[in-house]
């Protein structure tokens, strides 16, 4: 279950998970229409709904949200609903738009220029997105993050002669790749829009982009 990914033994992981709420939640404001891609069963979603208007996730795991809907019961502005973030369609909809935890390798975005297209158009004018990655100086904590999800079951054996460079292989076949600061860069400047870079915590990279009035 993806809950256990998150149920951590390692502080410098929860303290990484604390840190990128804090960072988009100091943002935020309090009649703000969220939305999150790749929501999971909505981890971030209970901790931004007291501090937002609405918020509403997406995620392609049919068990995910089922799960999800369960851990949100009783959050009346929460929504989490079962689509590939490929394929949202929203104009103009929301105050601010999420993609966190490294989500853009999470969601497969392999033009990820295009799929900010997509992110933008679902702002309002004036609204933000925000994309976060992992912050090069967290590597050795994500490789260990990622041997104590082996250990769980949860993903398989590491490959440490092939996990390197910022991409993590198992033996299995899995991989888990990252974007860096440049490539956040190219994204921001591929917009016709106002973005900056923040690093957060050394564990984080964030791209904010808001969209112009």
């Amino acid at each position: 279950m993806l809950w256990q990914v998150y149920d951590t033994a390692i502080p410098r992981i929860s303290q990484y998970l604390e840190q990128e709420i804090a960072f988009v939640r100091d943002r935020l404001k309090k009649n703000d229409d969220v939305l999150e891609l790749a929501a999971g069963y909505g981890r971030i979603m209970k901790e931004l709904a007291p501090f937002v208007n609405s918020i509403t996730g997406i995620e392609i795991s049919g068990n995910n949200v089922s799960f999800g809907k369960e851990y949100l019961g009783g959050i009346p502005n929460t929504a989490l609903l079962t689509m590939d973030v490929h394929d949202i369609d929203y104009c103009n909809r929301f105050d601010s738009v999420l993609c966190l935890q490294n989500g853009l390798s999470a969601v497969r975005a392999d033009v990820p220029e295009a799929f900010a297209v997509k992110v933008i158009k679902a702002l309002k004018k004036g609204g933000k997105a925000y994309f976060s990655t992992y912050h090069p100086k967290f590597w050795e904590q994500r490789v260990a993050w990622f041997q104590e999800q082996s250990r769980k079951g949860l993903i398989g054996e590491l490959d440490m002669e092939k996990t390197k460079n910022g991409v993590i292989i198992c033996k299995d076949g899995f991989r888990a790749t990252t974007h860096s600061a440049a490539d956040l860069e190219k994204i921001g400047r591929s917009t016709d829009c106002h973005w900056q870079i923040f690093e957060v915590d050394d564990s984080s990279i964030f791209l904010v982009i808001e969209k112009r009035d």
